[in-house]
């Protein structure tokens, strides 16, 4: 039966992004003029991203957690469990441009719909790919757009816990925009790492409490991931998280686990 769904869910999803890319070009061509940060054509295709996740009922996401109320923009930082993590976070309250590897960005059509929703593409190892990144993430920053970032910079194989690296903390602290820190669980086992096939699941993304930057220099920046991601690991069941066993806590106050809460 799974399979059969899954077979239904796949054909759902062609046809979807199908028909999505030239409603989304029209959306693109008509506010890009008023719409420099293109947060019009971004929430559309999240739009697209949430009908894609109902493609395949026996996933049952949801997002925990209030967005801050101050709103403004944010660095988001979230650990990477799957490429499900993408439709997850499709639900997320507020529209954020996200910074991919650029292999994305050259699939056909969901590369193209990435493009016009402005969202940010990154060549892996390329000094000046990265430079450009980061320009236009400030730029998004600038304009009160929240960016977001899946700090381990690929995905987990087994789901667990990787190290994070350091470009979205640097990042936070010379804009002076607060991070907020997202915990995602169960996604791994809904769409496993190297393989096309999904599988049920029930998956959870979790907004923390953000943590100010202000006063941080860049050489705080190891000290402000680490933090980060204690307080992601804190929030994962035992065996997703990995020990981390460098760095110390910036200033501010720490984070510990939480008890399961319901949806909001």
């Amino acid at each position: 039966m799974n399979s059969l769904i899954a077979a239904v869910g796949y054909v759902w999803v062609v046809l979807l992004i199908g028909f999505s890319l030239p409603i989304q070009a029209v959306i693109f061509a008509v506010t890009a003029p008023f719409d420099p940060s293109r947060l019009v054509a971004g929430r559309y295709l999240r739009w697209v991203g949430r009908r894609i996740a109902g493609a395949y009922p026996p996933w049952k996401l949801r997002v925990e957690g209030r967005w801050p109320s101050a709103g403004g923009a944010f660095v988001v930082v979230a650990n990477h469990q799957s490429i499900l993590d993408i439709l997850l976070l499709s639900h997320m309250p507020r529209e954020m441009k996200w910074i991919g590897k650029e292999e994305l960005f050259r699939v056909p059509w969901v590369g193209w719909m990435m493009r016009m929703a402005g969202d940010i593409a990154i060549r892996r190892g390329e000094r000046d790919s990265g430079l450009e990144a980061l320009g236009k993430a400030r730029d998004h920053l600038a304009r009160g757009v929240p960016v977001m970032v899946f700090a381990e910079g690929t995905r987990s194989r087994d789901g667990r816990l990787l190290p994070f690296k350091s470009g979205a903390f640097r990042l936070a602290i010379e804009t002076g925009v607060p991070l907020l820190p997202v915990a995602v669980n169960g996604t791994s086992a809904g769409m496993p790492k190297g393989s096309p096939w999904v599988r049920p699941c029930e998956a959870w993304a979790r907004i923390l409490e953000p943590i100010p930057t202000a006063g941080l220099r860049p050489e705080d920046a190891p000290r402000l991931r680490d933090e980060v991601r204690r307080r992601i690991a804190a929030e994962l069941p035992e065996a997703a998280s990995a020990p981390l066993t460098s760095g110390r806590s910036p200033p501010g106050p720490s984070g510990g686990a939480r008890p399961e809460r319901p949806a909001s």
